[in-house]
């Protein structure tokens, strides 16, 4: 079974990134499970989303303590909470922000780290506002590439599936993130 955690703002699209990945593993055939966990809702509030992916039943129903992968949607997360909290070692970290995976050395030190300028794919493709851009299906054509989880296409299916409005919009900026993302390679780290 593979674990992923999802680290949002509220307004962001975490959420539905999450729900968009289940239903795109799904049509890949996966057993998935995803659910949010919430404070206090409102835009810009710290969000958290887990996503379960198996080939057999997924039985356990409680939250990621121990992740193989993160995905953060907003860069600020990373400095003002421990988004890395359990997750295994040498595990994959894919970060939205415009600078490159060796400019988060403390992460890279421990983990393989990625990153996409999601905000700015978002913002091009007019997805939310330029203030308050909408960075999910960006951030999941990048994971798609960077992952190697779930292929670029089923993303677009679910996108087309699931996305109610600005669909090729959506369908354009997860693709060109999926040729965007910068990878560094995992540190010499036993995982476990």
């Amino acid at each position: 079974m593979r674990e992923l955690r999802l680290h949002g703002r509220g307004g962001q699209g975490t959420v539905i990134a999450s729900k968009l990945l289940a239903v795109a593993l799904f049509l890949e055939g996966r057993q998935v499970q995803s659910f949010p966990m919430f404070g206090v809702e409102r835009r810009g509030a710290p969000v958290t989303a887990f996503l379960r992916l198996d080939d057999a039943p997924i039985l356990l129903r409680c939250e990621i303590s121990a992740p193989d992968e993160l995905i953060v949607l907003d860069a600020t997360l990373v400095g003002a909470t421990d988004v890395t909290a359990g997750l295994k070692p040498g595990g994959d970290i894919l970060i939205n922000s415009p600078l490159s995976p060796e400019d988060f050395p403390l992460l890279s030190a421990r983990f393989r780290v990625s990153t996409v300028d999601a905000t700015g794919i978002a913002i091009r493709h007019g997805l939310g506002s330029p203030t308050q851009p909408i960075v999910n299906t960006a951030i999941l054509g990048a994971f798609s590439t960077d992952s190697g989880l779930v292929r670029l296409s089923t993303v677009v299916d679910a996108i087309r599936e699931e996305v109610p409005m600005q669909i090729e919009a959506n369908i354009a900026a997860a693709t060109e993130a999926s040729l965007a993302v910068r990878r560094m390679n995992a540190p010499e780290v036993a995982r476990a």
